[in-house]
């Protein structure tokens, strides 16, 4: 008979832990060497696997642009966090992997560019949401706005919900960046 919290599976040789794993949302930062085909290793890590990229950014953090950072937000039960973070590392041109979400406070910021076609009443509505949001004004037509916005992936989903009930829209984003807080700085 089975611990409580376990299930014998017919046949097998080993009893399985049935109570599901808590999924969390991950925020890593990866350095890496910039050179061709490093973001498509990264990528083929998470897709081999069957791992979920929620959000990516890269871009290059080096005076003479030989490394770069990829920030990548996932979920994953701790052993799946457990087991990206280590392949990571063994990737050839990681320099570090850095867990953000378990190294401590950290800043995540999003980007995006919210076009909603609006008419009447919607467009001094939308106008009234942005300035609640702080979001500015990129470009406009008599039909039509784009709106910039940045702040949290929370705010930023709020904003584009709110102008999904005005009218059609449109969004481009940036994906997270992240760093942490305090004085101490990533090694590069």
């Amino acid at each position: 008979m089975a611990k409580t919290g376990t299930v014998d599976q017919p046949g097998a040789a080993y009893t399985f832990d049935s109570q599901e794993k808590p999924v969390r949302r991950h925020t890593f930062a990866v350095i890496v060497d910039n050179e061709p085909g490093v973001l498509a290793r990264v990528i083929g890590l998470f897709s081999g696997r069957g791992y979920n990229i929620e959000s990516l950014t890269v871009s290059t953090v080096t005076e003479d642009a030989t490394v770069s950072r990829i920030n990548i937000v996932t979920t994953g039960t701790e052993m799946v966090i457990e087991q990206i973070k280590a392949q990571l590392q063994r990737l050839v041109p990681v320099h570090n992997v850095h867990d953000l979400t378990l190294e401590g406070p950290h800043v995540e910021k999003e980007l995006a560019l919210v076009k909603v076609k609006a008419k009447d009443h919607n467009r001094r509505e939308s106008l009234r949401i942005a300035d609640v949001y702080h979001a500015q004004v990129a470009d406009t037509t008599l039909e039509s706005f784009v709106f910039l916005i940045h702040g949290s992936t929370e705010k930023v989903d709020s904003f584009i919900e709110l102008m999904d009930a005005l009218g059609e829209t449109e969004v481009a984003r940036s994906g997270v960046v992240a760093i942490s807080r305090g004085a101490e700085i990533t090694p590069v």
